[in-house]
């Protein structure tokens, strides 16, 4: 494998494969796809190796050797500073734009380097507008009563909201400037001490995303799509958001969707078949909904602060963030990463869990290139093995009498059960 590159002059994707292409909104992928990954830092080099292997296996399995992916590494992170002398490559975003699919590991930001964060950095500079979480029950230990009736994907806005870091300390020129603005031309006062921030939440960046959240419920035979927001105070950026989603979806898919208000004025109450419900709820509410009643939601459509709180919130009731899966996605172009962070007292161990690097991996492989039987085989790998109780520290120390697994063990593991899965069963089970 030739070294990675620090330079765009040095950019050259292996050969042997061939690069994703998209065009008029439709990607076009080879059966030799160059799939970039970066490695992380942290747990992220083990986690990342973990996930390499477990895929090659699925692609072998379900393709023999039709189809394969060549993996091109990139650098970010501390393996960046150190052989390139900076965090972020410009080589590297070219290096994902040209690849279009991509897979890394977490990665820390350390203070001082000019980075809020090196995800978000990433997310901004390649338009990755839509994050993709989503939530399910493999039989992990968990502590909600309807644990196994979880089974919901977020779509988060990814660019806009209290995120996009439009704010000023309370004692900054800059705030004074808007505190004496908003006194002169609105009449509006603002303590002295307040720091101040913006809430940007724009049509543009609402329409793209419950588009996409839409496409996945069709593609998927999600039933409900349900639009998250607090527009009953923050009427012109929630409420707004809310009002987008409405219009997109009555719009670009009238012939698919059915407002709630529409079943209780036309159909009785009861949803038409073939149909998918398209309804809202405020955000503290939802909070509680997806506790109380978890079974009567599948996607759900929030702007970035609130899909931050309820991607974590929904974690939690199947065990937390540990078998959490991730994908940030924009027009042709997906990096998938997990949800956890860099874990550093478990570097080097061979402790880690990989599964949520191994789910963010099938993701990507599975619902952005459109391998699903790729994306089958692993998830029917992941819940072999936590329900044989085949697992690293993590969940074993929830499971009483359970030896741990290391994570080259559990790597193994799955790999095995995904040499020996009967094909047809497994996608015949995912079907039904």
């Amino acid at each position: 494998m030739a070294s990675p590159p620090c330079t765009t002059e040095e950019l050259s994707p292996p050969p042997g494969g061939s690069l994703v292409e998209y065009s008029g909104g439709s990607l076009r992928i080879p059966d030799n796809p160059v799939v970039a990954f970066i490695r992380g830092d942290g747990v992220g080099p083990e986690v990342v190796e973990s996930a390499l292997k477990v895929v090659d296996a699925a692609v072998k399995k379900v393709y023999g050797g039709s189809r394969r992916i060549v993996w091109w590494e990139l650098l970010a992170g501390h393996l960046a500073r150190e052989k390139c002398g900076e965090l972020l490559p410009k080589a590297t975003l070219e290096g994902i734009r040209l690849a279009r699919v991509a897979l890394k590991g977490p990665l820390e930001t350390p203070v001082g380097t000019g980075y809020r964060s090196l995800n978000v950095a990433i997310r901004q500079a390649l338009d990755l507008y839509a994050n993709i979480r989503p939530v399910r029950y493999y039989g992990q230990p968990a502590p909600h009563k309807y644990a196994d009736r979880v089974d919901m994907v977020i779509f988060r806005e990814n660019t806009e909201d209290v995120y996009a870091g439009i704010e000023w300390p309370h004692d900054s020129p800059e705030a004074a400037r808007i505190r004496r603005f908003l006194a002169e031309e609105f009449g509006i006062s603002i303590r002295e001490d307040a720091g101040i921030g913006v809430k940007p939440i724009s049509r543009f960046a609402t329409r793209r995303l419950m588009e996409r959240a839409l496409e996945w419920a069709l593609r998927n035979g999600n039933t409900v799509v349900t639009i998250m927001h607090k527009g009953n105070i923050m009427k012109y950026t929630e409420g707004a958001f809310m009002r987008w989603a409405y219009e997109v979806a009555l719009e670009k898919f009238r012939e698919h969707v059915v407002t709630e208000q529409e079943v209780q004025e036309k159909y009785g109450g009861v949803r038409p078949e073939g149909k998918i419900l398209v309804n809202d709820r405020i955000a503290d509410n939802m909070l509680q909904q997806i506790i109380t009643r978890p079974w009567d939601y599948q996607v759900i459509v929030a702007p970035n602060l609130n899909g931050d709180y309820i991607s974590d919130a929904a974690s939690a009731l199947v065990g937390g963030i540990g078998m959490a899966a991730g994908m940030n996605m924009g027009d042709g172009i997906a990096v998938a990463e997990p949800v956890h962070g860099t874990a550093p007292k478990y570097a080097g161990k061979d402790l880690i869990n990989p599964s949520a690097e191994i789910l963010s991996a099938s993701l990507l492989i599975g619902e952005f290139m459109g391998w699903r039987e790729v994306k089958s085989i692993v998830e029917y790998a992941v819940r072999k093995a936590v329900q044989s109780k085949k697992v690293t520290q993590d969940l074993a120390r929830h499971m009483p009498g359970v030896q741990p697994l290391r994570t080259s063990e559990y790597t193994e593991t799955l790999i095995a059960y995904i040499d020996e899965a009967d094909l047809n069963e497994v996608l015949a089970e995912k079907r039904g």
